[in-house]
């Protein structure tokens, strides 16, 4: 059983993270009970979504355990080192998200109609939608679902992992690929 002053031994933390830097995942996972609640509570504060904060803590989680032989207690205690990781993480999702948001929008207000289009502005439209159809009757039946659920369906990456009962960074991996291929179709390219 853990004592509640444990979270806050520096010693510990740092016995714990130097244990994981040689691949203990008993202190690794130690280090994680201790801390995981602060971890969490900054990345919830940042990023103000519940699912993104669990993101932004698997990751950084991930970042302590492969860099855990880079910390120097020099430049101060084991969980300012990790906080300091988790906070980066976070303002990146942040700002990833931010961008994805101002790119939709952009994208839908370029890409309304004028009032009053021209027969030829309709044929150019008709021709690029059968384009797209075509190229994404191309993409894998996962990648075409999943995309057209993120893109066309309005749902964020997480509920499309929801919707599917498949894990998070796979949805992401479906759709950058496929967008990818998506991409090299419509610019006329084979696509491997």
């Amino acid at each position: 059983m853990t004592s509640p002053g444990a979270a806050n031994d520096p010693e510990l933390l740092r016995t714990l993270l130097a244990d994981s830097a040689i691949g203990d995942r008993v202190a690794f996972t130690r280090l994680y009970d201790l801390t995981s609640a602060r971890i969490y509570g900054l990345a919830l504060r940042i990023v103000r979504d519940r699912n993104y904060a669990e993101e932004v803590v698997q990751e950084a989680y991930l970042q302590f355990w492969q860099k855990a032989d880079q910390y120097h207690p020099g430049r101060g205690t084991v969980i300012s080192w990790m906080m300091t990781i988790a906070h980066r993480r976070a303002v990146d999702r942040v700002r990833s998200e931010e961008l994805h948001s101002r790119k939709a929008t952009e994208y839908e207000s370029g890409n309304q109609a004028p009032p009053g289009s021209v027969p030829l502005d309709i044929v150019v439209e008709r021709e690029e939608s059968v384009e797209l159809r075509t190229c994404l009757n191309r993409l894998s039946d996962l990648q075409r679902d999943s995309i057209e659920m993120s893109y066309f369906g309005g749902l964020t990456y997480p509920e499309v992992a929801e919707h599917m009962s498949t894990p998070l960074p796979t949805i992401k991996t479906r759709i950058r690929d496929g967008l990818r291929k998506l991409r090299n179709c419509l610019r006329g390219r084979e696509y491997a």
